[in-house]
């Protein structure tokens, strides 16, 4: 697990996240592209992966959908939502408003299914 900068983390909040994927490469292309996100290999089974407010990692295996939905911020959602396009992302329910923003959701090409919210 990579090493978790303690003045990210806040009581009780999520800091790591750990995903199943069937081509860790593919997964680090794809969260590079539209978040960003920094990748360290711990051999051909495992990669972590850090951005701004959680960290987390890839293991082999086979995704469950179905589980946790994972949900990010925006600050441009139009723009977000066309880097997950252009990644091979595909939306599941399109821009929508709800009471404290909008959002929508995607499938990565692992077929988890992710939000992305904006207020």
């Amino acid at each position: 697990m990579t090493k978790i900068n303690s003045q990210k983390l806040k009581h009780e909040q999520i800091q790591y996240i750990e995903f199943l994927s069937k081509d860790i490469v593919q997964a680090k292309n794809f969260y590079t592209t539209c978040f960003g996100w920094k990748f360290t290999d711990y051999g051909v089974a495992y990669t972590s992966f850090t951005g701004d407010y959680v960290d987390g990692g890839f293991t082999n295996g086979v995704p469950v959908k179905g589980s946790i939905l994972v949900v990010l911020f925006t600050e441009d959602i139009e723009a977000t939502k066309n880097k997950v396009v252009k990644a091979g992302g595909k939306i599941t329910k399109d821009i929508f408003s709800f009471p404290g923003g909008r959002r929508f959701q995607f499938t990565d090409l692992d077929g988890y299914e992710l939000a992305v919210w904006t207020n």
